[in-house]
């Protein structure tokens, strides 16, 4: 992990020899240029010797991960990484604030110039000691640790640990024996029958699922029954740090049990024992199987020797990776999901109660039992390691309670959850540097808790773990860190929004436990509970601090042992400390995250302008009424939430905060905004639409008239710029304007349109139609007419579809072939319809829910009598409907 401090700190480092901040620093001191470049030059050794650090750590593999002599030395490293990391801020703070607001401007503004900064002589200084401090960390490691770096530099030891690995297959699937093998039955048969077939090209055959589902005992079990049908065979583990020479040894080793292979193959290079792989492969029908792969290029690399002959040969690969799953075709891919409550249970019994009839657990232990069952989430290898330690405890409900309270720990702690910790372990250790944060900062949030895609990708910007990929955003980038953690199984996919986008995400409940023991041992950061003492870590260098629930000790954990603390979450939405946000303020000066939902204060303090590291300030759902001028001193700013907050203005000053690139301050007024929200656009519309025009990379624009009877003049807006993928209007329409300026069929990625309050006369699908990729279409109080038609081949993409609160509307019209991809239709508050829309039954392939809400009851009745296919509808009566 403490590569992961080291990169950031190298990014800071890099920005502090950028060009900008070398000319801001040579302009302030233009008297100690000497010292300003020498200054410069050991920021400039040190992250040299941190990219060394950095690319050294990297190559450790998981068999150094219980090397005490080599986790001391990487908790000191990562100590002064840290150390480091705040000299840096602090340096490009003192260079920083002149270039931005200037001194005179501070004086002329009765602003207090901050205490923190440190003069040019004392950082100097503070970088000397910390070069040194780095060489002697070179030479403590040179002395006293000693580390198994085989498979990294791709020496002997790696061919030898790939041999050995590969030999014992008893020791590869001994955490889940063929007894433990549960509800895989069909899973098996496939496997039997693509390894048996009489098909006589070579196939890939990939059994893909997280770490801990039994990938490695399922292809184990087929493997041994099927091994003697082939001429040769040969199994081989596959680290993420392998040596493809090694891997190459250990397959001529395995395959070649006659030895007819003439010649010495250690004395062989990586192209001598390729050409002698596929020479010795050439006729042979083989089987080999590649367990646990990680990267696609494993099995790429090897591709060039395992001949595709005509000889029924097979290839089976196991693997925890999405990307490596897509190297064998659809039809001959396994994805192994997580056993069902029933089956978690039966595999429970048969390893915790072997011994009692029909493994039968006892009456009395039946709630716990299942109450633990349940917290291994359908994870084979945690049911068996987990049923195995109940199998010697004592069968007594004070047993079976004791070991439930303290499961946690036990995964954590227990020698005999070993092999549940280091496989998902092993998920962990060989993530990419950039994921690792990541991946930690999701275990700072309760169990279950659901992430959505947009607050992740704002915290991880703002927290420095983003990196800039060619032209894309940081969000873009952020969102593709998102996919690379789910398809890597570390993150749970939840749901897809109507156009496809991941939306929302969960951790699974044993990673996230394991993930809290890495938070704690990395020094990452802590959750903090009522359940959670904070005597447990005062001492801890940690940086980031998520409150789950607020109590009346809270403000003593934010302790003076916090004052490097870099983000500061809060999720209960009632806070109830309102002192909260100075005390933070007061104590943590290098803050970049500080997210404080329902902060129950109208107002913020100056002292929020100090700090100075600030990246993303939320205030949502809180009672503040007015920001400080000081705001305009946050010039690190990206993220300005205050959505939902009690805000009436914004100081003149945010227009300097030139970094800022997301900012909340709307008001919510009901689901469907069937309530107009008020608006200050007016006599702004020709600049909104000059500007909105030029805007290149806008992805979501809303636009809300002053009140219901102004008209949206968006005349200036000839076209939409094709990254705008979400379009919501509130307000009166002109039937012409900016709906008749929809694009050529399929020429705008415009995939959510909302309009609210339109008030149009005629009906609008004719123009709307256009925007063909359209996946969710929402209509409130936007038509006037007493008709809408779906004409064939109409919206061919959209998912959802919202009509609401047009009291006008009588008949809806479906025609067959129009929006033939509909999953949701919601049908609110149509008082002027009567009759059910027959043509529903033409949408019923796709369909799968269908609301009718706040109905009259005529409509209701007409409800019951209607024929609209077996599918299940949900409806809600009017308030004022006849009983």
């Amino acid at each position: 992990m403490a590569e992961a401090v080291i990169l950031l700190t190298v990014k800071k480092i890099g920005v502090a020899l950028g060009n900008e901040a070398i000319n801001q620093a040579t302009s302030y001191f233009k008297k100690s240029v000497t010292q300003l470049t020498e200054l410069q030059g050991s920021m400039g050794r040190i992250r040299r010797e941190l990219r060394l650090m950095h690319e050294f750590l990297s190559g450790m593999d998981v068999r150094n991960r219980n090397n005490r002599k080599y986790e001391i030395w990487v908790e000191e490293v990562r100590m002064l990484v840290y150390q480091i990391e705040d000299i840096v801020d602090d340096y490009l703070h003192l260079v920083g604030h002149k270039h931005h607001i200037g001194w005179g401007t501070y004086l002329k503004k009765g602003f207090r110039r901050p205490n923190v900064l440190l003069s040019l002589n004392k950082i100097a200084s503070l970088v000397k000691d910390v070069e040194a401090s780095l060489v002697h960390l070179f030479q403590a490691k040179e002395r006293w640790v000693f580390m198994d770096v085989g498979a990294a530099t791709g020496g002997e030891s790696s061919s030898y640990i790939v041999v050995e690995k590969s030999r014992h297959l008893a020791s590869i699937s001994r955490s889940l024996d063929e007894e433990d093998l549960v509800g895989v039955d069909e899973n098996k048969k496939k496997l039997h029958e693509w390894l048996s077939s009489n098909e006589l090209q070579r196939d890939v055959i990939v059994v893909h699922g997280m770490g801990g589902l039994g990938k490695t005992a399922l292809a184990a079990d087929v493997y041994r029954s099927e091994k003697e049908k082939f001429e040769c065979h040969a199994w081989v583990s596959i680290s993420q740090t392998y040596s493809i020479k090694a891997v190459l040894k250990c397959l001529i080793n395995e395959l070649d049990e006659k030895k007819s292979i003439r010649g010495n193959i250690s004395d062989m290079d990586t192209g001598g024992l390729q050409d002698e792989l596929k020479k010795f492969l050439k006729d042979q029908k083989y089987l080999i199987v590649l367990d646990d792969v990680w990267v696609p290029e494993a099995v790429n690399d090897l591709f060039g020797a395992l001949v595709s002959n005509l000889s029924r040969s097979r290839v089976l690969v196991t693997t925890r990776i999405d990307g490596v799953a897509h190297l064998a075709f659809p039809d001959k891919r396994i994805t192994l999901k997580p056993l069902s409550e029933q089956e978690s249970w039966e595999l429970f019994c048969r390893t915790a109660f072997p011994r009692d009839k029909d493994n039968e657990c006892p009456a009395e232990l039946m709630t716990l039992a299942k109450q633990i069952v349940s917290k291994c989430q359908g994870i084979p290898l945690a049911i068996v390691s987990v049923g195995r330690v109940l199998f010697v405890c004592e069968k007594t409900e004070e047993e079976f309670k004791r070991i439930h309270n303290q499961l946690d720990w036990e995964l954590v702690n227990n020698p005999s959850l070993e092999h549940v910790r280091n496989i998902l372990y092993l998920s962990y250790i060989y993530l990419p540097t950039h994921l690792k944060s990541c991946f930690l900062y999701c275990s700072l949030f309760p169990e279950d808790y659901l992430f959505t895609r947009k607050r992740l990708v704002r915290w991880w910007i703002a927290e420095g773990f983003v990196e800039k990929r060619g032209i894309s955003t940081m969000e873009e980038v952020a969102e593709g860190y998102i996919k690379e953690l789910v398809y890597r199984n570390m993150l749970q996919l939840v749901q897809k929004n109507s156009f496809g986008r991941m939306k929302s995400f969960r951790m699974h409940d044993i990673l996230h436990e394991l993930a809290v023991d890495l938070c704690r041992r990395e020094c990452f950061g802590h959750s903090y509970n009522s359940k959670n003492k904070h005597e447990e870590f005062l001492e801890k260098d940690e940086r980031r601090m998520v409150i789950h629930k607020l109590d009346k000790d809270v403000n003593q954990a934010i302790s003076s042992e916090w004052s490097r603390l870099r983000s500061f979450v809060t999720l209960e939405r009632n806070m109830s400390s309102p002192n909260l946000l100075t005390l933070v303020e007061g104590k943590c000066r290098y803050m970049s995250v500080l997210e404080l939902i329902g902060l129950p204060k109208d107002n913020i303090p100056n002292v929020i302008g100090d700090l100075f590291n600030l990246k993303h300030l939320s205030l949502r759902d809180s009672m503040v009424k007015f920001l400080p001028n000081s705001i305009e001193k946050l010039s690190n700013l990206m993220t300005l939430d205050l959505c939902k907050s009690e805000i009436q203005e914004l100081p003149g000053g945010i227009v300097k905060l030139k970094k800022l690139r997301h900012l909340f301050a709307e008001k919510l007024n009901g689901k469907f905004w069937r309530d107009f929200q008020w608006s200050t656009v007016g006599r702004y519309f020709e600049d909104l639409c000059e500007s909105l025009c030029q805007m290149e990379y806008l992805s979501l624009l809303n636009i809300a008239a002053s009140d219901e009877e102004e008209v949206l003049q968006l005349n200036g807006l000839k076209w939409l710029h094709p990254n705008v993928k979400k379009l919501r209007l509130i307000g009166r329409l002109a039937q012409t304007g900016l709906l008749s300026c929809a694009p050529e069929a399929g020429s705008h990625s415009l995939c959510s349109l909302c309009l609210f309050w339109s008030q149009l006369a005629e009906d609008p699908l004719p123009s709307l139609s256009r925007w063909s990729n359209l996946t969710d279409f929402r209509l409130t109080r936007a038509y006037l007419g007493e008709q809408l038609v779906f004409l064939p081949g109409w919206f061919p993409r959209l998912k959802t579809l919202y009509l609401v609160d047009m009291p006008n509307l009588k008949r809806l019209k479906i025609h067959q072939g129009s929006i033939t991809s509909l999953e949701e239709l919601h049908l609110i508050n149509l008082r002027g319809m009567t009759e059910v829309p027959s043509d529903i039954i033409f949408l019923l392939p796709t369909l799968k829910y269908l609301y009718f809400l706040e109905i009259t009851w005529d409509f209701f009745t007409a409800l019951r009598r209607s024929r609209i296919g077996s599918i299940r509808w949900r409806y809600s009566l009017a308030s004022d409907a006849r009983l």
